[in-house]
């Protein structure tokens, strides 16, 4: 590019900044140094010059040169000059965009915009830029400019002409502030198992700092190669990595998925359909025969209630966590698998080969920070914003799962590892799946007690259902149906032979197909649902009512407020499905239905049939309370010398209370576990 150009793209900008951007270089010289960029649109541009856009996309190097440069001549009528200043172009049009996974050797060299989520991000270090050099033998001054990742030193000193030695005068050399990031491909641009790729990204300035692992962000820049190396050398392979240029957070969820006008018209048509909540769980793993309660679930968890901020900076979550516990081979993990595709963000992981680190973030040591330790995200922070699936939760080691406590309460993850101090966001819904603690369900033990997780995991789950395998003769029949149904489907596709079974396929395929439904969900989240006064009415008097029975003596706590928000996140979530504004009392007494059948399941002590919500928040019921309580009574009383009472008399005497034997051998073992019961001689026992 000759001079004349040079000097016809820096005129070009300073007509284009006056004209257009004369506000921004006024506040711009207000703040500088302490603010140093100037954000230009790219549609802006193109409406003044298009060809100055073309020239950005081909030669982005002098082109954002000269627009830099155009800045620095601008007369301003404040005695400042604009020497450090940086022009960011921001909002590049589709056309520009690329996928990581579709970048080619013709784009090196050109600017452009890649969407993705930070994986990994190092800590900010300053960059020398211009480096200063003292002769050692004669003290003359030099500065070299250092381009690149490679330092450089003067050859020979202009003052003596001989070669060094020099010393970097640090004090008078200049730094900038550099940060290395890798970003990962969003998965909703994925299509089906494919593996999402990364691509580093080389950030200087003031933009360093900017993200932090787990925010989606779009990169604008210049895509550069360097040659790779291994132990003999350099190769005929090059890498690539971006050039950062500028970077837009993205705080939007779900705005990434592009609606038409004709789809946004078909989704406000299925929304006034009378039937739009039953064909939306209708459309939910289809090829699994029932389950209707679950499914329904499901779907007020993909629409999830609505976050709430509150004046004093707390939030309240809007996400629903749902828990399916239930004996092999009942199709639990398709659910998870299928949601996980159905979410607009969903991410899906195994808890048997899932770490503390793998779901929340792991600090990691490689040649990516230069040796350096970098965070990489994790499940639950790639999920921000959408659902985490984590199948075979009660196989993660305890010490794992402890990790999800923060995640599922406060949707934030804090990190203390390897020196590096941060709180990441992970606003997401988490779908679950275990199996009974001894691989199927025992009609004879409380189903709370089989469930083998921590009871303080248990109760941040607003559903916990539990799916029993129990033979049925005409339930069977349909579902064997189901399942020759799925399959003769699934050879018609393959084979592509005749549609002679269309009858069949309809109970097989989806009432609302999986992309539509994906869009009708993201579209859903910009409506934001308020309570009316009847469904506000209705729950409080199913809360009140419940809570009026704990007010007896000697009664359980059947429900805490953790139930009550539960419910008013499943009311929103209903409203959603039809996209109203208003939550009705429809919404209300789906939302009472679906946690009545939920405390049935895991919240009924069987003992005395009464719902106690104890057998969740603590593993405990009232009832086992009672008797634990009244069994250490015994012990003491019996326990005359110090010596221990006979377990034989602590039996008799237990079940002349009431206490049946295996209740107390029971309850025996528990607390010898736990450390509250010793054993002073064989045979004997006391309280510790």
């Amino acid at each position: 590019m000759s001079t004349t150009t040079q000097q016809t793209l820096s005129q070009k900008f300073e007509n284009f900044l006056t004209r257009y951007y004369k506000n921004q270089v006024m506040e711009l010289a207000k703040s500088y140094p302490q603010k140093k960029s100037l954000k230009i649109e790219f549609k802006d541009l193109n409406n003044y010059d298009p060809e100055l856009c073309d020239k950005l996309i081909e030669k982005p190097d002098k082109t954002i040169n000269s627009a830099q440069n155009a800045l620095k001549n601008i007369d301003l009528p404040i005695d400042k000059k604009l020497e450090d200043t940086n022009i960011r172009f921001i909002e590049l049009t589709k056309s520009e965009k690329v996928l990581a996974r579709n970048i080619r050797s013709h784009h090196i060299g050109q600017f452009i915009s890649l969407e993705g989520i930070i994986r990994k991000a190092t800590e900010v270090r300053p960059k020398l830029t211009k480096a200063h050099f003292e002769c050692l033998r004669c003290g003359h001054e030099q500065k070299i400019k250092q381009d690149g990742n490679d330092f450089k030193e003067p050859y020979e000193c202009n003052g003596c002409e001989r070669k060094g030695p020099f010393d970097l005068n640090e004090d008078k050399s200049e730094f900038m502030d550099s940060q290395k990031i890798q970003i990962q491909e969003v998965p909703e641009k994925l299509r089906g198992g494919e593996q999402p790729q990364d691509i580093n990204i080389q950030v200087e300035d003031d933009i360093t700092g900017k993200g932090v692992p787990g925010n989606r962000v779009i990169i604008n820049g210049i895509l550069r190669s360097y040659q790779k190396t291994n132990t003999k050398g350099k190769t005929n392979l090059f890498d690539v990595y971006v050039d950062c240029n500028s970077i837009e957070i993205k705080e939007q969820e779900f705005r990434e998925i592009e609606i038409t006008e004709q789809e946004k018209e078909k989704i406000i048509e299925l929304s006034q359909d009378e039937e739009i909540y039953q064909k939306i769980i209708d459309s939910i793993a289809p090829s699994i025969y029932g389950y209707k309660n679950v499914k329904e679930a499901m779907t007020l968890q993909l629409f999830s209630g609505v976050p709430k901020k509150l004046p004093d900076g707390s939030r309240i979550r809007g996400d629903i966590h749902t828990l399916l516990v239930g004996d092999p081979g009942i199709g639990k993990s398709q659910i998870l698998r299928y949601v996980s595709n159905l979410a607009p963000r969903g991410v899906y992981a195994s808890g048997k080969s899932s770490t503390s680190a793998g779901l929340t973030a792991a600090a990691v040591r490689d040649e990516f920070g230069d040796g350096k330790w970098t965070l990489e995200a994790g499940a639950l922070v790639l999920a921000d914003k959408g659902i985490a699936t984590i199948d075979e939760i009660d196989k993660m080691d305890s010490k794992d799962r402890s990790a999800l406590h923060e995640a599922m309460e406060q949707q934030r993850i804090s990190i203390a590892k390897a020196g590096i101090t941060a709180t990441l966001q992970s606003r997401c819904a988490l779908l679950g799946a275990a199996n009974p603690k001894y691989g199927r369900f025992d009609e004879y033990e409380p189903i709370g007690e089989q469930i083998d997780l921590e009871p303080t995991l248990l109760s941040r789950f607003d559903l916990i259902f539990t799916l029993q395998d129990e033979p049925d003769e005409d339930e069977d029949s349909k579902i064997a149906s189901h399942i020759m149904t799925s399959h003769e489907t699934g050879e018609i596709s393959h084979r592509n032979r005749g549609t002679e079974s269309d009858s069949d396929i309809g109970d097989i395929e989806p009432v609302i197909e999986p992309d539509m439904m994906r869009k009708y969900i993201a579209f859903s989240k910009q409506v934001t649902p308020v309570l009316t006064p009847d469904a506000k009415e209705q729950m409080k008097e199913f809360y009140i009512d419940l809570r009026a029975a704990g007010e007896e003596d000697e009664s359980p706590v059947p429900v805490t407020a953790r139930q009550l928000e539960a419910l008013i996140r499943l009311a929103e979530a209903s409203a959603r499905t039809r996209l109203s504004e208003d939550v009705v009392d429809v919404d209300a007494k789906r939302a009472i239905n679906i946690v009545k059948e939920c405390l049935k399941d895991v919240g009924v002590d069987p003992e005395t049939g009464e719902y106690d919500i104890d057998m969740l928040a603590t593993g405990t019921s009232k009832s086992q309370r009672d008797k634990i309580r009244a069994l250490k009574e015994i012990i003491d009383e019996l326990d005359q010398g110090g010596s221990g009472a006979s377990k034989q008399e602590v039996v008799e005497e237990a079940e002349d209370r009431g206490i049946s034997e295996k209740d107390v051998h029971d309850i025996i073992q528990r607390l010898r576990e736990k450390g509250d019961i010793i054993e002073p001689k064989t045979g004997n026992l006391r309280t510790a």
